[in-house]
């Protein structure tokens, strides 16, 4: 009887160790084409796509923290706030390329349009009269490939910073080693090639908006080939193409490690 339920707990191991589950359901796929973001129309849109894009891959970001029923698990990944408790325990979607820093290269971000005005009749500028009148921005913004799952708090306090180095820094969110100080973010190691993979594919495919640095250039080239895609990034970007019409060659292939 003992040697019958040992061989099968093993055949049960085995079955288990073989199961793939199924595909997460997605919308019906679209033609892919060059170019960037050619089917999502705004961040609303995408925030539920990548809702659905990450519903097996429920981990942040920065921190690499698993997030049941959207949630933040402290425990997951030894996550200590830093200032936020409540926020914290929030997911947000985070732009890896903040918003900012390619919506200050469009005209109705840095000075309004006479199309933005509120109901009382005063004009406004910004990230909202980017939205109401440009097109290209609301492709931009809404662009699935730099969009990620992060905590609330990182994501409040990373604001709208550079990547950079912060040598003799010590990480400030407990075990979490993406740093955040002097108006620049460190992220951690493991997801630094997606970092630099996803400024190189957003440089390229919108040029003309200021997303890579001269002085950025050889760090983004250097984690690129230091930190190859992981297979979870490359799941994400199959469906991620399957969605939005467009493939992130940096990730693909085909591209990577070329000078930009």
């Amino acid at each position: 009887m003992k040697l019958k339920l040992i061989v099968f707990a093993v055949l049960l191991a085995i079955a288990y160790w073989k199961y793939e589950p199924e595909p997460i359901p997605l919308p019906e796929p679209i033609p892919i084409t060059g170019g960037g973001n050619t089917s999502i129309r705004n961040f609303h849109e995408a925030k539920k796509l990548a809702r659905q894009i990450y519903a097996d891959m429920q981990t942040t970001f920065y921190c690499g923290c698993h997030y049941p029923d959207r949630e933040v698990d402290f425990s997951s990944c030894d996550y200590r706030p830093a200032r936020d408790d409540a926020r914290a325990r929030r997911v947000e979607w985070e732009h890896v390329v903040p918003a900012a820093q390619f919506g200050r290269s469009f005209r109705e971000w840095r000075d309004g349009d006479p199309r933005c005005q509120n109901s009382s009749g005063r004009p406004f500028k910004g990230r909202k009269c980017a939205q109401v009148v440009s097109e290209t921005f609301n492709k931009m913004e809404s662009d699935l490939y730099n969009l990620v799952p992060a905590i609330g708090e990182v994501n409040g306090l990373r604001r709208d910073y550079p990547v950079g180095l912060l040598p003799g820094v010590k990480p400030m969110f407990g075990l979490c080693q993406t740093k955040v100080a002097h108006g620049l973010i460190e992220p951690r190691p493991e997801v630094r090639g997606f970092v630099a993979r996803t400024y190189k594919y957003m440089h390229s495919t919108y040029p003309g908006h200021g997303i890579i640095s001269r002085k950025n250039e050889p760090l983004f080239q250097a984690w690129d080939k230091q930190f190859p895609p992981s297979r979870d990034e490359q799941v994400r970007a199959q469906r991620i193409a399957r969605v939005q019409g467009n493939v992130n060659s940096f990730v693909s292939g085909g591209t990577s490690n070329k000078p930009l």
